[in-house]
């Protein structure tokens, strides 16, 4: 099969989409199939392990988020689809690029699955207090003209239902339950993160308002606790004086990260917008309980006093009571950690690679009967 993947970002970037862009990728590869993806140009160059060529559209930028770039149009699209003859269109998180790719793929009669990755309304009420609409609008557009659609959660699926797109199928993500595991607790880390012998709170993500990493504040604030923050973004210089103490370790990839998890006592994430969050997947692979908002995909992720903790989304108290709770209850926590690293050992990436690999068929199938 040979598949395009348009995709809004793609190592060396490193966020959501880039990343479950790049496993999609591998695994078409590794199943004997033809992937090519086309992305928006960085300043960085190419990933250098990516499976496949990699085509780069220019793109510029995200203004006050320059970690984020929106590609330009180009011609570059619609002429690499046909160059690859492609079978099928893959969008992940279709919206400047990915409208430009559903536009090519319809243009040249190639069917188009689109994988709905990122809470746009969402963060267009985080940034600009208004706008929550118009984004729905044009989410519904792309969706609507895709061949099928793929939620990352139950509660993904129901947004999509709710605001109108059809054909809406569910497809969680992989984790990689060989790279995160507990065994990877690093004692010589630990020490040098918590010198008094703290419990170890990690947050791992962006640094961007819509994550509302401020709400970690209180657990700053506890005593016996050292709050570790990893990641980059703009909202890092408020952070640092919104979270007095906490250490922070910038971004942070690949086995360092590994290590960095599983070197944790508990896991808060506070971003109430997310469609998936991968990183809860990758906490609770490394053995480390999780404290995540009751919304999105973490309800589908976190079973609330078995692997973790939800709490009330927006609610820093909340946070800071459920962070409390575990730091004086080590057998729960050491007991939520092994539950969900037994819940996760099943969600590999090959395993929901094969999946979509099944909604392709499927797709491919309605396809040639209507020809037919």
């Amino acid at each position: 099969m040979r598949v395009v993947i348009v995709t809004e970002s793609f190592p060396p970037d490193v966020n959501g989409v880039a990343h479950c862009a790049l496993q999609t990728a591998r695994h078409l590869a590794a199943r004997g199939h033809d992937p090519l993806v086309i992305a928006p140009a960085v300043a960085g160059g190419d990933a250098a392990d990516a499976p496949c060529p990699v085509v780069r559209v220019p793109s510029l930028p995200l203004p006050g988020y320059p970690q984020v770039r929106v590609a330009l149009p180009s011609r570059r699209i619609a002429a690499a689809i046909a160059e690859h003859r492609a079978d099928l269109v893959h969008l992940a998180s279709p919206f400047v690029l990915g409208v430009r790719g559903m536009t090519a793929a319809a243009r040249l009669g190639v069917p188009a699955v689109a994988v709905y990755q990122t809470d746009l309304a969402g963060y267009a009420r985080t940034y600009v207090g208004v706008g929550e609409a118009a984004a729905w609008r044009r989410l519904r557009a792309v969706h609507a003209a895709a061949d099928l659609t793929l939620a990352p959660s139950a509660a993904a699926a129901r947004d999509l239902a709710a605001h109108g797109v059809p054909r809406v199928r569910l497809w969680p993500r992989g984790v990689d339950t060989e790279r995160f595991r507990p065994e990877l607790r690093d004692e010589a880390l630990r020490r040098r993160l918590a010198p008094d012998g703290e419990l170890i709170v990690g947050y791992v993500g962006r640094l961007a308002p819509e994550k509302h990493v401020e709400l970690l504040a209180g657990v700053c604030a506890l005593p016996g606790v050292r709050l570790v923050i990893v990641g980059d973004g703009p909202s890092e210089p408020s952070l640092r004086a919104a979270l007095p103490g906490a250490v922070f370790l910038g971004r942070t990839t690949g086995d360092a990260l590994a290590r960095t998890f599983a070197s944790l006592d508990v896991f808060a994430h506070t971003g109430p917008y997310e469609t998936f969050c991968q990183t809860v997947q990758e906490a609770m692979a490394s053995g480390v309980p999780v404290v995540a908002p009751a919304a999105g995909g973490p309800l589908d992720l976190v079973d609330h006093g078995r692997t973790g903790l939800l709490v009330t989304p927006h609610d820093a108290g909340a946070v800071t009571a459920a962070v409390a709770g575990l730091a004086h209850a080590p057998g729960l926590r050491a007991a939520q950690g092994r539950a969900g690293r037994a819940t996760v050992e099943g969600r590999t990436w090959a395993v929901v690679g094969d999946q979509l690999l099944g909604h392709y068929s499927e797709v491919l199938g309605a396809r040639t009967a209507v020809v037919a």
